[in-house]
């Protein structure tokens, strides 16, 4: 794991968008109601993650989970030795194309273990990162599912629900931003008037407002995982006209307020 993970170190310290994320902490994380917006594999390199309510689940460092696209999952990220680190991989719908499932499975997760073939995957993936084109992106994520489905894991194809309105107006916050979309904007993209996309989001159990709070706070929990913008600076990209309604709405949602999260991340 060692070669995968120090790749992985120096593939982010180049300047340009990756296919994928890092999370890393040195101090105990603690996540109430973190949404998964898509399909998501995270490699555990350093550290632990405990999952659920009662941490029922525990992905040890040289393991990975698989995650579908769920509302809320409750977490903590706890390091080892050093730190936590982690390597996150989300997975679009065009990423499953041609890849079917005979197996049955409901579960919103499953863990298993990175083997030697998942690691050199991983590796190639990372490495071919810094030079291929993003129209490549999803054929290389797709042999990672192929691998893992090699590998018996064949329960990943079943983590992809049907494509909802919901999903579509999730990638709609995050693509064209939060202050700019309109309920006109949303309805010209979808083709469809304001009447009825509320009316198929009600029969999926939601709002556009339940949406769009979901959307921006989950954002916010990867830029602050991420980047090293400020506060102030994420709670204006996600859309919040204050830093404190900001910090109000991310206590209530994860449990812990922004600046308590990013202290998880320093020294000191």
């Amino acid at each position: 794991m060692a070669n995968l993970f120090y790749t992985i170190k120096n593939a982010l310290n180049e300047k340009h968008e990756q296919p994928f994320s890092v999370y890393t902490s040195i101090k105990e994380q603690k996540l109430l109601n973190v949404p998964i917006a898509k399909p998501l594999l995270i490699v555990v390199l350093s550290g632990e993650k405990q999952l659920g309510v009662d941490n029922e689940k525990t992905c040890h460092s040289g393991e990975f989970v698989f995650f579908s696209n769920s509302p809320s999952i409750n977490m903590r990220n706890i390091p080892k030795d050093k730190e936590y680190f982690a390597l996150l991989i989300e997975f679009d719908y065009q990423d499953f194309n041609g890849l079917q499932s005979k197996v049955s499975n409901k579960n919103d997760y499953f863990v298993g273990k990175t083997t030697t073939n998942l690691e050199n995957c991983l590796l190639q993936f990372v490495e071919v990162s810094s030079w291929a084109p993003k129209s490549l992106w999803s054929l290389r994520k797709r042999e990672i599912l192929s691998l893992l489905c090699h590998m018996g894991h064949e329960e990943v194809l079943t983590l992809l629900g049907n494509l909802q309105i919901k999903d579509q107006l999730h990638e709609i916050f995050i693509k064209q931003g939060f202050h700019e979309v309109t309920i006109e904007n949303i309805c010209e993209h979808l083709a469809m008037s304001e009447s009825t996309l509320r009316r198929k989001l009600k029969l999926e159990g939601t709002s556009v407002q339940e949406i769009k709070d979901q959307a921006r706070l989950g954002q916010a929990l990867h830029l602050l995982q991420t980047s090293r913008d400020s506060i102030g600076v994420i709670a204006d990209k996600c859309g919040y006209q204050s830093q404190s309604r900001f910090t109000e709405r991310f206590k209530r949602r994860f449990g812990l307020t922004p600046t308590e999260l990013r202290k998880t991340k320093m020294i000191g």
